[in-house]
């Protein structure tokens, strides 16, 4: 095998879907899907039968899905592709005692050597090119040694899903929480807990020297040293530019973020929102780095989900995501700081406000105190 990954920027859902049930199609060994959100709709259909052709074939497959996200789907939905021989797990099973840990990775991984990480979801929402049908989201195909390393990471969090009576024992231990290096790429890992986050390091290692920013996410609700970050460099003379959803899925994050709109624009900070369809994005666009991945930058993908990104400083990668960035950017209206307080009333900012409490403080106090119920 090659000592360097290669990278493929997949920059629509139809595109991804494609890649992904191909290489599903193409798989010989073995094949690793994680998701969040798993839908019982004809794409879910046709992405069950193609693990079930491939468990036909004699490959080993495992299917990973977090009980929250995929809590429309039934347990018979799998029924026939488990008596066919296929691995098939719930990620923390429903309970009121700790239904705020969660697993919001997404992640395929087709004989250890093809990997395709995103914000997609496998659902009928995510058809589609994002402008015209279906969210606009991104994925990164992945080719070489980083593949085995998600691998690896599967197999870990797969393992430890289901444990009892303490189901996250192991999950607490470095394999879920680390950045594994490879040449021009990491992959960093994060879970709950007490330990440094990976995601955070190396973004603020990234933010500290950044001149240039460009950020497509669907959930903005950064830490305050993150935004102190930002705000630093747009002072001082950079540009960072924030596409941020017009639409979005869940309201209430759409609100919390823009009850920042004004401190950052106060800075320099240009402000964006997509406009055709909703929002589901994550992608860091940095001088000489490019993130891509399933965490959003807020609070839950920070600090409270198990969560992957893959930070690539290929030179040709990074420049191909920035050009996805301006691409996006033409479909969206820029907030005019100039008109944008006086254009708030009043209830406007209170429930601004209202929901970044709930978002920022509420939730995580809630989550923080089931972890640690749970040691």
């Amino acid at each position: 095998m090659s000592s360097a990954s290669k990278f493929q920027w997949l920059s629509t859902g139809d595109e991804a879907f494609a890649e992904m049930l191909a290489a599903i199609g193409a798989a010989k060994t073995s094949v690793r899907l994680e998701m969040y959100i798993f839908d019982s709709s004809p794409i879910g259909e046709k992405f069950r039968d193609a693990l079930f052709d491939a468990c036909r074939r004699g490959v080993a497959v495992y299917v990973l899905l977090d009980a929250i996200g995929s809590i429309t789907l039934s347990e018979s939905f799998w029924a026939e592709f488990q008596a066919g021989g296929g691995h098939f797990r719930w990620f923390n099973r429903f309970t009121f005692a700790r239904f705020g840990m969660r697993n919001h990775r997404k992640n395929l991984v087709c004989d250890d050597a093809v990997a395709i990480v995103g914000g997609l979801n496998i659902a009928s929402e995510y058809q589609g090119d994002g402008v015209k049908t279906g969210w606009r989201d991104i994925g990164l195909k992945i080719s070489g040694p980083l593949a085995k390393h998600l691998s690896n990471a599967f197999d870990d969090i797969f393992a430890s899903a289901e444990v009892k009576p303490a189901p996250f024992s192991g999950l607490r231990k470095s394999s879920q929480k680390k950045i594994i290096r490879v040449p021009e790429a990491e992959l960093l890992l994060s879970a709950p807990g007490r330990l440094r986050n990976p995601l955070k390091r190396a973004l603020r290692m990234d933010l500290s020297r950044a001149c240039n920013v460009q950020i497509i996410c669907a959930y903005f609700l950064p830490t305050w040293r993150i935004r102190n970050h930002l705000n630093r460099i747009a002072r001082k003379g950079g540009k960072v530019q924030l596409i941020l959803p017009g639409k979005s899925d869940i309201p209430l994050t759409r609100l919390a973020a823009r009850s920042l709109y004004q401190g950052m624009m106060r800075a320099g900070i240009e402000i964006y929102e997509y406009q055709p369809q909703i929002l589901h994005a994550k992608i860091i666009v940095l001088d000489d780095a490019a993130y891509a991945g399933s965490a959003n930058l807020d609070i839950r993908s920070l600090h409270l989900n198990y969560e992957l990104l893959v930070r690539v400083t290929r030179e040709k990668v990074v420049a191909e995501a920035g050009e996805i960035f301006s691409n996006d950017l033409k479909h969206c209206v820029r907030i005019d700081p100039a008109t944008w307080k006086k254009s708030r009333t009043f209830w406007e900012r209170l429930r601004e406000r209202w929901a970044h409490f709930v978002l920022t403080r509420l939730d995580p106090l809630v989550s923080r105190r089931q972890w640690r119920l749970m040691r």
